[in-house]
């Protein structure tokens, strides 16, 4: 099986993907185990057939495959097919793509290389899209129906409402307002960080300072300072990050340490090695609450986990591991000592893109 022998030590069973090749006879030459397993047509059945014949495509509109495309003949300057939705025998569906292989360019076809994936992942994605979409229009519908409600009403009855009461109605519409403003922010930082698009603009962070900020928004808003806990193991590396967006960090394991814990919130800063040994700076935020379920850590940075109590989107700490790793850097979660949820995450130094 010429096609089979092994390339560098790599065997095409060790593949992935279905990898399919036909010689320039175009018999089958290679069929490997995914390929087994996404047909279920066993390799010595497919090997030495058509490739029509072993491979026995259609698209969606019914029409086959090969006879549409017949990679033997037609233009010379054909390379393949991109990746489309195809139907085996039976209906189910694959995706398959083909590259069209010429010793001379303008030569003809010494062998036609197939790939068949499953369509399971992509149907996976399609579904994460779905409820995306459902808890967008779930979220935005609350706020939207109280703005439009309280600016109908302003509206109409204008004079009827005292000074006090107006003002009661657009501190509602302005909460709601900045409600709707966040989730749109969340849904382009989902957008950036699904499309690897998410970009990082480097400046010098001075993380403890940024931690006391944090600390110090909370207790203005309420929070007694006696419930925060900080410890800055210092001299600290010099950190290039993103400013705005370790606010971001930041801010969203505090306020679910807030919102979800209960008795102390603890936030450390220390000196820590990356993953690849390098240097780095660790924070660490935990609390003294319930904690998260074992069986539920690992699902804590994917979208639209919650806690026991219901709140939020859901996709903050998406998000959070997203800025986290575009940075280079690490996030995990456990138990604390006393208990509760602990966040910890690993940025590396980092340095400015360029230096001006």
């Amino acid at each position: 099986m010429e096609a089979a022998a092994h390339l560098g030590g790599l065997h095409p069973d060790d593949l992935p993907d279905g990898l399919v090749v036909a010689d320039a006879a175009g018999q089958v030459v290679c069929f490997n185990a995914a390929a087994v397993r996404i047909t279920g047509t066993p390799t010595d059945e497919a090997l030495g057939k058509p490739l029509h014949k072993a491979l026995p495509l259609e698209d969606l509109d019914g029409r086959r495959w090969w006879q549409l495309t017949d990679p033997w003949a037609g233009l010379a300057i054909r390379t393949g097919q991109p990746e489309r939705n195809l139907l085996l025998p039976g209906g189910r569906e694959v995706l398959v793509s083909a590259r069209y292989v010429r010793t001379d360019a303008g030569g003809p076809v010494d062998r036609v290389v197939v790939t068949l994936r499953g369509t399971e992942a992509r149907r996976r994605n399609e579904r994460s899209h779905a409820e995306l979409i459902a808890t967008v229009a779930h979220e935005l519908r609350s706020p939207l129906t109280s703005v439009k409600g309280f600016t109908a009403t302003l509206l109409a009855k204008w004079e009827r409402f005292t000074d006090d009461q107006k003002r009661l109605m657009l501190e509602t519409v302005d909460a709601d307002a900045n409600r709707v403003t966040r989730l749109i922010a969340e849904l382009l930082d989902i957008s950036r960080i699904d499309s690897g698009r998410l970009e990082v603009r480097r400046q010098p962070v001075n993380m403890a300072a940024a931690v006391r900020r944090h600390v110090e928004a909370h207790t203005a808003a309420g929070q007694p300072a006696t419930r925060f806990m900080t410890r800055i193991a210092e001299p600290l590396p010099a950190l290039w990050a993103d400013p705005d967006k370790m606010d971001q960090v930041l801010g969203n394991l505090l306020e679910n340490a807030v919102r979800h814990g209960e008795g102390a919130v603890t936030i450390e800063v220390a000196p820590a090695r990356t993953r690849y040994q390098s240097e780095g700076t660790a924070v660490t935020v935990s609390d003294e609450g319930p904690g998260i379920p074992e069986e539920s850590m690992s699902r804590v940075f994917t979208r639209f986990w919650r806690g026991s109590r219901r709140g939020g989107t859901g996709l903050g700490l998406y998000i959070v591991k997203g800025i986290v790793e575009a940075h280079g850097g690490t996030i995990s979660v456990d138990r604390s000592p006393v208990g509760g949820a602990r966040f910890r995450f690993i940025l590396p130094v980092g340095a400015p893109a360029f230096m001006g």
